[in-house]
């Protein structure tokens, strides 16, 4: 149940729908000149001129993509933009607006929802996005958030996940795992304050990845540096599902095979101590943790002097043909298949 830290307690439905996105939309400001009108209307008019249109769309629901005990509404409004603003710089995109829609029950009075909107409008300046549409209805099983980002690119500088070729290297941003155990950490602590709410957790040590976890950082910046070092990813994606189920979307969309290396594998420091401290193996938890949002995709061989000296780059592997298969080469030189043991959305 939310502890609603504002003394007053607004119902919603004093203010009804339309005065509900009103009220909740009333900061949004127009920053991209492709906006022609935003919210107001029936539908928002966007003009791209002469470029191409990308488009996506997440749904995030309670109980199944978040727990509203350990994270902040306004975490979440903010991760929930993020979600969908990394599926557009996974195109080589430029992402130029959102529409935002939830379903929320009865027991979300209207201060909550305003902490909601509050990490939407904090993520939509820092992005530089504009807020242009969406709906509210009530839901008779908790809140839920559908997003929809759209963006723009250029033609010729559109990536797709189909266009690695063999020999081509596979390069990862940033690191991993980092968002999984985040995740663990605030489930441990449940379990404490389910056992004895007077305790008061030091979570210094994990302020990494926790963050990783309420906090992620959509790769907007990956497409600046990559177009500042002239270098055109072939293939790219991003990665939400874990970094197994992403490297066999891309060999398989490609028609390739993959040399996945085991010791190249970018870990924080603070995820190899956590690991050791929940006895997990740290290449299990970068392989299958997912919600990193770091950006996968693959280069040119003639393109790797112009990334190697980037700390925010980091080469984990070869394309190879099909046949070779989709494998992780591990510390000890051995080659086993990579298996997708990542976040299923369907799995019952």
């Amino acid at each position: 149940m939310i502890e609603d830290k504002n003394t007053s307690r607004t119902s919603l439905s004093e203010l009804g729908e339309f005065g509900l996105i009103d009220h909740l939309t009333k900061n949004f400001e127009i920053q991209q000149e492709s906006t022609i009108l935003g919210i107001g209307d029936d539908a928002a008019v966007l003009d791209f001129k002469d470029k191409k249109c990308v488009l996506t769309t997440d749904l995030l629901i309670e109980g199944v993509h978040f727990d509203l005990s350990y994270v902040p509404l306004k975490h979440l409004g903010y991760k929930a933009v993020m979600v969908n603003l990394s599926d557009v710089y996974a195109m080589n995109a430029t992402a130029t607006q959102i529409t935002v829609s939830i379903a929320v029950s009865n027991r979300f009075p209207l201060e909550a929802l305003e902490e909601l909107y509050a990490g939407i409008e904090t993520a939509a300046k820092i992005y530089n996005v504009d807020v242009v549409g969406g709906d509210t209805t009530s839901s008779t099983t908790g809140l839920m958030i559908s997003i929809t980002a759209i963006g723009q690119a250029d033609k010729d500088s559109l990536v797709y996940r189909d266009g690695a070729g063999e020999n081509d290297l596979l390069v990862v941003s940033g690191d991993l795992g980092a968002a999984y155990l985040g995740l663990q950490v605030l489930e441990r602590e449940k379990q404490v304050y389910k056992a004895n709410p007077n305790s008061q957790p030091d979570l210094d040590q994990y302020s990494y990845l926790i963050e990783r976890q309420l906090k992620p950082e959509a790769r907007k910046d990956i497409k600046e540096l990559l177009k500042a070092l002239d270098v055109k990813p072939t293939s790219m994606i991003d990665i939400s599902d874990g970094l197994s189920s992403e490297v066999i979307h891309l060999c398989t969309k490609s028609k390739v095979g993959v040399n996945l290396y085991e010791e190249k594998i970018p870990l924080d420091p603070a995820v190899i101590s956590t690991c050791e401290e929940f006895k997990l193996n740290s290449t299990t938890v970068a392989l299958s943790g997912g919600e990193d949002y770091e950006l996968l995709f693959t280069i040119k061989q003639e393109d790797f002097p112009k990334i190697k000296a980037n700390p925010n780059l980091t080469v984990i592997g070869h394309i190879t043909d099909e046949k070779s298969g989709i494998g992780l080469v591990t510390r000890a030189n051995e080659k086993i298949q990579l298996v997708a043991q990542g976040w299923n959305p369907i799995k019952e």
